[in-house]
């Protein structure tokens, strides 16, 4: 897939690099780390400016990150609420008024979220899902992704043109972040659950 990425960029330029954010965006397994340093370095070799590289990635982001939001959108918590009263929801221990808490704690709490996860590897292009779900406001959630993503993007692509000749050892140090966020991500998720079940059962 790397050899892939390093073929469109080169050939593509700046559209490449928004092609494939886009994408990336909606399709997680493609790697931003790889993307965004490898940009970074092309800087150093090519006439591709640094700040036009990070233009072009935040654009790519918006897209995709737009067209996430128009897809949870497209879930209405009515619907996946009566998802919940049968068998999907005794099996994932949810009632179908969790939806409506959630939606609610979304729309006080879920601005942060949809900031602070831009810096977290997969769940930086999942977070949009829910806000559609939600029915964030759509300025505020542009406003925030942009934010997000100028951020991610710019530090990506300057340790990319800082490394040079080296950005692939950039990426191999993003992927050990990767790992260790996705690892804390599952751990906190498990004791999550357990909590919640264990609280449901003193209740009951």
């Amino acid at each position: 897939m790397q050899e892939w990425i390093i073929q469109v960029l080169n050939q593509f330029g700046y559209f490449g690099i928004a092609a494939l954010i886009a994408i990336e965006n909606i399709f997680p397994p493609i790697p931003s780390e790889v993307i965004l340093t490898f940009s970074g370095f092309m800087t150093t070799y090519t006439r591709m400016n640094e700040w036009m590289v990070i233009l072009a990635s935040t654009i790519g982001s918006l897209i995709g990150a737009v067209l996430l939001y128009e897809i949870g959108s497209l879930v209405s918590q009515e619907h996946l609420a009566r998802f919940l009263q049968g068998k999907a929801g005794k099996l994932l221990r949810l009632k179908p008024g969790d939806v409506y808490r959630a939606s609610d704690w979304f729309q006080t709490k879920g601005y942060a979220a949809v900031l602070i996860c831009r810096f977290i590897p997969i769940i930086r292009s999942l977070i949009s899902i829910p806000a559609g779900m939600a029915r964030m406001k759509l300025v505020p959630f542009l406003v925030l992704t942009t934010v997000g993503s100028v951020i991610w993007n710019t530090v990506l692509i300057w340790l990319g043109s800082f490394a040079g000749a080296s950005w692939k050892s950039v990426v191999g140090i993003l992927d050990s972040y990767a790992m260790a966020i996705f690892t804390i991500a599952v751990v906190f998720c498990v004791m999550l659950g357990i909590f919640t079940y264990r609280k449901k059962r003193m209740k009951h």
